[in-house]
C-alpha cells in the first residue's frame, strides 16, 4: 500500500493524505510520493486548492530513521535528503494553495511540510518541533522560522523542545485550531473558501506572494543540509542516530 493518496474532489479540492504507520515517519520513496502529489496538483488546471493532511496518531514525524540505519552505504541518507528537498519545494512551489491540515505531532519533516504551506490548521493536540540535533542532523530550520519568531525558534532548535498549535496560533501561523475529530472538515472549510474564486486569480497570487517572499526557502534549506552532511561524514549522525533507534526499539 503506497504511503501517500491523492484525490481530486468534484469542487476542485485535492486531498492528499500520508498513510505510513505506526508514526508516519515516511521512507526515501515515500518523501517523493508526497512530491508526486503536489507536482501532480500543479499540472493539474482542475486543482483549485490542496489539503495535505495525514491518518493515524500524528501529521508527521519525519525520515524513517529504521530504513536510514538498516541501508548499507549513504543511499538513505542522500535519499531522504534530496527526498525532504524534493517534497518540501513542491509544497512551497505548488502552483495553489497548500493548507496543511496538522494533528498530533508535527515533527522534523513535519515542520518542513507545514512550514512552506501557504495555511496551517490543527487539531487541539498537535505540537511543532524540530528534534534533529539529538539525531545528529541539521534542517527544518528554515521551515519553522516561518512558524515562530527567530529567538523562538533558536531556542525550540538548540534543546529539541516542541511548541503547541495553541502557542503557534497566538503568533498568528496557525490559521485555525480545531477539535481533532473536526480537523478535516475545518481544513475542507478553508480551501472551499478558495475553491470557489477564479482559480486564474490564486495561480497568479501564488506565484505572487512567493515572488515577494524575502528568503528563498529552497537555498535556506539546502544550506542547511550542508551541515547533516558534514556531521554524518565525521561519523556523529550515525552514532547518533543507532542510539536513537535502539531507544525506540527497547520502547516496544
Amino acid at each position: 500500500m503506497t504511503a501517500v493518496t491523492s484525490e481530486l474532489r468534484d469542487d476542485g479540492i485535492r486531498v492528499v493524505t500520508m498513510n505510513a504507520p505506526p508514526v508516519n515517519a515516511l521512507t526515501v520513496q515515500g518523501w517523493f510520493d508526497v512530491a508526486a502529489a503536489l507536482d501532480e496538483a500543479s499540472r493539474d488546471q482542475a486543482t483549485k486548492v490542496v489539503v495535505l493532511r495525514a491518518e493515524g496518531k500524528g501529521f508527521n514525524a519525519g525520515v524513517d530513521i529504521k530504513e536510514m540505519q538498516h541501508t548499507d552505504g549513504f543511499d538513505a541518507l542522500l535519499g531522504a535528503n534530496k527526498g525532504c528537498f524534493a517534497a518540501f519545494k513542491a509544497v512551497y512551489e505548488c502552483a495553489v494553495p497548500v493548507i496543511a491540515a496538522v494533528n498530533g505531532f508535527c515533527v522534523g519533516g513535519g515542520v518542513g511540510l507545514a512550514g512552506n504551506a501557504d495555511i496551517v490548521v490543527a487539531s487541539e493536540d498537535a505540537y511543532f518541533g524540530v528534534p534533529e540535533v539529538k539525531q545528529g542532523a541539521l534542517g527544518a530550520a528554515t521551515h519553522m522560522a516561518r512558524l515562530v519568531p527567530q529567538q523562538m525558534m533558536r531556542a525550540l532548535y538548540f534543546t529539541a523542545a516542541t511548541i503547541s498549535a495553541k502557542d503557534l496560533h497566538r503568533f498568528g501561523t496557525v490559521y485555525r485550531v480545531v477539535p481533532r475529530d473536526y480537523l478535516l472538515d475545518a481544513a475542507l472549510e478553508v480551501a472551499a473558501s478558495i475553491a470557489e474564486k477564479d482559480g486564474r486569480v490564486i495561480r497568479a497570487a501564488k506565484e505572487a506572494l512567493n515572488g515577494i517572499e524575502p528568503v528563498d526557502v529552497n537555498k535556506s534549506y539546502r544550506f542547511e543540509q550542508g551541515f547533516t552532511f558534514e556531521l554524518n561524514l565525521m561519523g556523529v549522525s550515525d552514532e547518533l542516530r543507532d542510539t536513537f533507534a535502539g531507544t525506540e526499539k527497547a520502547k516496544k
